[in-house]
């Protein structure tokens, strides 16, 4: 514990002592306050903070601590730091002969919601916190399971697991268990988890029972996949760093939600993962969610999928994007071009180059809008992610020809032709490759829309570097408001304290 502690940056030590302090522990010196009264005798307890304290004074608290449950609160808090360390070396380093698996790893860690996602309450009572060692074997270990979990609403409002399936890499089921809940029961959500009480009438397999299971499946770096899987660490109340999380390292075109694994599932892989309103089969999940990382590592897939009709709200599947319009033609004069009741709101962003801005055309409905765009004289293509669109020409008021793009917001079906590129992710390059050898198109049909939709590519690039300043200013806002909160507990304990001791 000893070697431990002394290898951890500052930060981490201050984190941990705050913990402490938090749950108002006392080694053999007392609390952190009594401490510092007997180890610095000139400031004593008068400079609490353990942020302006040294890391020396930090770990000789911390190593005052000889009770067996302390020792081993405080282990499991230092390995969850060492873990998160390790991986954090991981993300800075980016070797050439970094491996397909590893990249993927790394991408999801360095997704602006992994921070929020996946700081879980590790230190909390009942979480395993899982060991990586430094060997660059446990660091550089390909090996891959996907999990995913079942879980009903318990009285207490907190969630508590009730089936757990695990696939490896060649889909071979490893654990496919029904677990007792650990506290009463409200709702079995039988509509999404396909369960009731009577399925687990004479279920005695508990989460401590499953944690074991998947601390000796997680030994030496085993990699762990699945789709928003910090919920399916959270149930299981496991900290393990290595993972793959599918609904980071996908996107979808020109949005910020997470894309669903149902929408990956008919993008992506082709087929439709269940029907609407049937209940989950996570056997089903936790391979699908497999399919998808081998997608990418074995016939390198885009990671940018389109949205379909289902996954979009009716007020956005009611507007047609207009785009590459000449600024000399004005926004009031789109209504002689595009037929149907609508109303216009123009967007700010432009061309780099060029002189075109872009619209949208907004109608009261889905239908209106669809009734429109079939109503449109053009001719019809796809751009690169499978939306139709019409290239439209016309005569300006000014008597000029122009010509502009109307485009729906969505696919209008899904198609099981999977298109495979070899496209790089967002912030990396794949230098020495041709475009020739880097897209294989299905069928000729989409290969001329690709090449149509070249001309509006500056748009999306533009539309794209403003959204991700936004989420960036997002997490900002986010971590500030934590901090802001850690603050009103921390006064609020100070008065505590001031009015017991009166």
């Amino acid at each position: 514990m000893d070697q431990k502690l002394d290898t951890l940056e500052k930060k981490a030590l201050v984190e941990i002592v705050k913990l402490i302090q938090k749950r108002r522990m006392e080694g053999t010196a007392g609390g952190w306050k009594d401490f510092l009264t007997s180890y610095d005798k000139k400031f004593g307890s008068s400079l609490s903070d353990p942020a302006r304290r040294s890391k020396d004074a930090l770990s000789s608290f911390l190593k005052t601590f000889t009770k067996e449950d302390d020792l081993k609160f405080i282990a499991k808090v230092v390995q969850s730091h060492l873990n998160r360390d390790l991986v954090e070396q991981l993300k800075k380093t980016s070797p050439d002969d970094e491996s397909p698996e590893q990249r993927l790893v790394r991408l999801t860690l360095q997704h602006p919601q992994y921070p929020l996602c996946y700081m879980f309450p590790s230190s909390d009572e009942g979480w395993l916190v899982t060991k990586l060692g430094k060997s660059s074997k446990t660091m550089t270990s390909n090996i891959m399971y996907a999990v995913d979990c079942e879980m009903v609403l318990c009285e207490d409002g907190s969630e508590g697991l009730v089936r757990l399936c695990v696939v490896d890499r060649n889909l071979k089921v490893t654990i496919d268990e029904l677990v007792k809940p650990e506290k009463a029961v409200a709702d079995y959500r039988s509509e999404i988890t396909g369960l009731t009480a009577d399925d687990l009438v004479g279920v005695t397999c508990s989460l401590a029972e499953i944690q074991k299971r998947m601390k000796k499946l997680l030994s030496n770096g085993t990699i762990l996949v699945g789709h928003s899987l910090n919920n399916d660490l959270e149930v299981l109340k496991l900290d393990h760093p290595r993972v793959i999380d599918t609904s980071l390292i996908f996107k979808y075109v020109d949005e910020y939600r997470r894309p669903s694994l149902y929408n990956l599932c008919k993008s992506v892989l082709g087929y439709e993962i269940r029907k609407k309103g049937t209940p989950h089969n996570c056997l089903d999940d936790a391979s699908a969610a497999m399919k998808l990382v081998l997608a990418i590592i074995e016939r390198r897939v885009d990671n940018a999928v389109p949205l379909l009709q289902e996954d979009v709200a009716e007020t956005e599947r009611a507007r047609l994007f207009l785009h590459r319009i000449p600024t000399k033609v004005p926004s009031e004069e789109l209504h002689g071009v595009i037929p149907g009741d609508f109303t216009i709101e123009a967007k700010a962003v432009k061309r780099i180059r060029g002189d075109n801005y872009a619209a949208f055309a907004i109608f009261s409905s889905p239908q209106e809008a669809n009734q429109a765009f079939e109503n449109v004289k053009g001719n019809q293509s796809k751009d690169s992610y499978g939306r139709p669109q019409k290239l439209v020409e016309f005569q300006s008021n000014a008597g000029i020809i122009a010509s502009l793009y109307v485009r729906k917001m969505v696919c209008d079906e899904p198609s099981n032709q999977i298109v495979v590129k070899k496209r790089t992710f967002e912030g990396e390059e794949n230098a020495g490759v041709s475009k020739k050898h880097n897209i294989k198109w299905i069928n000729e049909e989409e290969k001329i829309a690709d090449t149509n939709q070249c001309k509006c590519e500056d748009h999306l690039k533009v539309i794209e570097r403003l959204k991700r300043e936004l989420r960036e200013k997002d997490f900002q806002i986010s971590m500030q408001d934590k901090n802001i909160s850690d603050l009103k507990k921390k006064v609020a304990e100070m008065k505590d304290q001031k009015s017991r001791r009166r």
